[in-house]
């Protein structure tokens, strides 16, 4: 069996398709983890759920912050933006199957048996693996509940940016939405930043990316999408990072787990 991780896929399923076809992936013998963010911008949003909610078990998923968005537009919290791309979507006779699906997704995924996981944006610099696992529990059993649309309502707003004053129940909620699906930029005392989306080389002096902060130690490993501007490039050799700006005419990127190797499928953009 092999375990690849594939980064942000947006609705880029004919590149989904073509990479998984590079690394003759089979849903038999091999599992998938998605890095979060598998629909929105691209083209084929829905035909990227259903092809990713069929592979059943040999899929391991996390949310991103636009897997969550459409769940808001789903539940009549947000509107639906144009740019996203979602209209055969949300008129699909299977629209609601698919959204069962979704929320049910995780946070965090971590691989049997080693210290490795896999979140949409990282691992907020004031927390460790498993206070970020239990935080992450939690908010997933409030998506999962009946009570859904009112904790996605919850979700929005940048408040409160450190841990420390996340001193309520949505409150906590909130920080650890936005630090697992959201974070790139941390100031010196590991609280969040939204602003910048430069890569660092472009980035204020008083923020540095999360994963420079050094809070994961050399035996575990954590892999995250999210952040297109770094083109998969972060400094610790434990961390990776796997969101290659398909979406945006660049490339998607799967990684072999059991050896590291990386396989790009460039973007299909200019051949629709």
């Amino acid at each position: 069996m092999a375990i690849y991780f594939v980064g942000d896929i947006q609705g880029c399923y004919s590149e989904l398709k073509a990479l998984l076809t590079q690394v003759a992936f089979s849903r038999q013998n091999d599992q998938l983890y998605v890095a979060g963010d598998l629909v929105a911008r691209g083209p084929n949003s829905l035909e990227t759920l259903r092809f990713i909610k069929s592979l059943g078990k040999s899929a391991k998923v996390v949310l991103g912050n636009h897997d969550l968005h459409l769940l808001a537009v789903y539940y009549g919290i947000k509107k639906v933006k144009k740019q996203d791309k979602l209209s055969a979507l949300l008129s699909a006779p299977d629209l609601t199957s698919l959204m069962t699906w979704l929320i049910q997704q995780p946070l965090i995924q971590k691989l049997p048996d080693e210290e490795t996981y896999m979140s949409h944006a990282g691992l907020s610099p004031q927390w460790t693996p498993n206070q970020a696992l239990l935080q992450a529990e939690i908010a997933q059993q409030h998506l999962r509940s009946s009570e859904a649309k009112h904790w996605l309502s919850q979700m929005y707003g940048e408040q409160p940016i450190d841990w420390q004053n996340a001193d309520d129940d949505i409150s906590r909620f909130r920080f650890t939405i936005n630090s697992l699906t959201r974070m790139r930029y941390c100031y010196a005392d590991g609280s969040l930043d939204f602003s910048c989306k430069e890569s660092p080389s472009n980035a204020p002096k008083t923020l540095s990316p999360w994963f420079e902060f050094r809070h994961i130690n050399e035996n575990t490993q954590w892999v995250f999408g999210h952040w297109a501007a770094l083109m998969g490039c972060c400094q610790p050799k434990n961390i990776y990072a796997l969101d290659t700006g398909c979406v945006w005419g660049q490339h998607l990127t799967i990684l072999r787990w059991h050896d590291k190797k990386l396989f790009t499928e460039q973007s299909h953009k200019k051949l629709r």
